[in-house]
């Protein structure tokens, strides 16, 4: 059901990833803060200002370090002129883009919440092992790690949690496979007064669960933020594809959207995929615990395929909270490898929206009416975002992958209808 012709798929040289401040001439770091580093020929950067994140670039230089920096550096203030001014503009009346000036940061990180870092995992002990190295670099002061280890096949996880990350990592187990289950049983554990998800295969940056603080110490009505999820790697065609049809990426300016105050996007509040991802995502834990936690018929490892993250966002912004998007919540994510991966993936993308869409009209059925009356307006606004793209070189591989993920949502109500009945089973066998 979810494969695609790979013969004709574009075929990229493997391209570095890095991680570059502007204030810093020079100095290249590893995603999530690993490290320096000193390639050679042609990289893929993240840009910074100060901290700040600005955007991706690619440049190329054969000459060594120091003019490849030059490259990425001019590369920048050319294709991000338009984030450069902005942030100046923002340091010149005197609040950055978290939201905060200098010593409201430092009143925020004074009263910062504890937080509670949930990472679910199945069978990826080597991948979360890097992971959890990153967390344990963050710069912040009150947080846990809870590991939550779904159905696993063996006990490799458990072993790496216990020994290696003893004392530093909390261990538990769902043995029901499903990411909302593993998600939720992460939420019933947790002790801080916001929970934060990310995945077994992602690096956080070391200010990710500052600038998660900093937006929700800024605005009591917020109950969910998201950030920004880059590539850690760019090693296969397969990573290159997918990054460049949009991969994860929200953007880099702070968005906040609310009921009460509605964008123009003409399927708002139903877009939910605009909002964020799974990978990088903190609620308020009374607000998560008050709408049920994450709905089980959904998620990795269901029939659904995927949606839970895009129907607690939805549900979030229905239940009357403000949903925030902050770019400088960083979370480097390793895309899946090769060709059969990255195809299921995207299945599983389209999957996800009908599972989420399916379920949210279930749970309250007087929300369809909403939905078909912005239907119409929807379709016409997606097929003009799709003419605008006629011109990318890759259209014939991005129509491809836009086939996949829509043959996924048609899939979606019917996945998501079987996991409402194997959830039952499973819950009925646990109880």
């Amino acid at each position: 059901m979810n494969s695609v012709p790979v013969r004709s798929a574009p075929v990229r040289p493997p391209v570095p990833v890095v991680d570059i401040d502007l204030a810093r001439p020079g100095e290249f770091r590893l995603p999530g803060d690993r490290g320096p580093v000193r390639p050679q020929g042609q990289v893929r950067a993240l840009v910074r200002l100060h901290g700040l994140p600005l955007g991706m670039v690619s440049a190329a230089d054969t000459s060594g370090p120091a003019g490849l920096w030059r490259a990425v550096a001019n590369a920048a203030y050319v294709e991000l002129a338009g984030q450069l001014a902005r942030h100046r503009a923002v340091e010149r009346t005197g609040t950055p883009d978290g939201g905060t000036d200098g010593g409201e940061r430092r009143h925020v990180l004074h009263k910062a919440p504890f937080i509670s870092v949930v990472v679910a995992t199945r069978d990826r002990s080597e991948q979360l092992r890097c992971c959890l190295r990153s967390l344990l670099r963050s710069e912040y002061p009150e947080f846990e790690i809870i590991v939550v280890d779904n159905a696993p096949a063996d006990g490799a996880t458990e072993a790496l949690v216990r020994e290696t990350f003893a004392g530093q990592v909390r261990y538990v187990r769902e043995p029901v496979a499903g990411l909302a289950r593993a998600h939720n049983l992460g939420l019933a554990r947790a002790r801080g007064s916001v929970v934060a998800f990310t995945d077994d295969d992602t690096l956080v940056d070391p200010r990710w669960l500052s600038a998660l603080a900093e937006t929700f110490t800024h605005d009591a009505r917020i109950g969910c933020v998201t950030g920004l999820i880059v590539p850690a790697e760019l090693e296969t065609p397969a990573q290159t594809v997918l990054e460049r049809q949009g991969g994860f990426a929200k953007g880099y300016v702070p968005r906040t959207w609310s009921l009460f105050d509605p964008p123009t996007d003409p399927l708002f509040p139903f877009t939910a995929g605009r909002f964020g991802s799974g990978a990088n995502m903190a609620f308020r834990t009374e607000v998560l615990r008050s709408l049920g936690g994450f709905d089980i018929a959904t998620g990795a490892g269901t029939p659904g395929r995927g949606g839970d993250d895009l129907l607690a966002f939805f549900e979030v912004l229905t239940a009357g909270h403000k949903l925030s998007y902050q770019p400088s919540a960083i979370v480097w994510h390793c895309h899946r490898r090769t060709w059969d991966a990255v195809a299921g993936q995207v299945f599983g993308y389209g999957a996800g929206l009908g599972a989420y869409l399916t379920g949210a009209l279930l749970k309250n059925p007087r929300r369809l009416p909403a939905l078909l009356r912005r239907l119409p307006r929807g379709i016409r606004y997606a097929m003009t975002r799709s003419r605008d793209r006629s011109a990318d070189p890759e259209a014939d591989w991005s129509r491809r992958l836009a086939l996949l993920e829509v043959r996924g949502m048609v899939y979606g109500p019917c996945g998501y209808l079987r996991g409402r009945l194997t959830g039952v089973g499973a819950g009925n066998r646990q109880g």
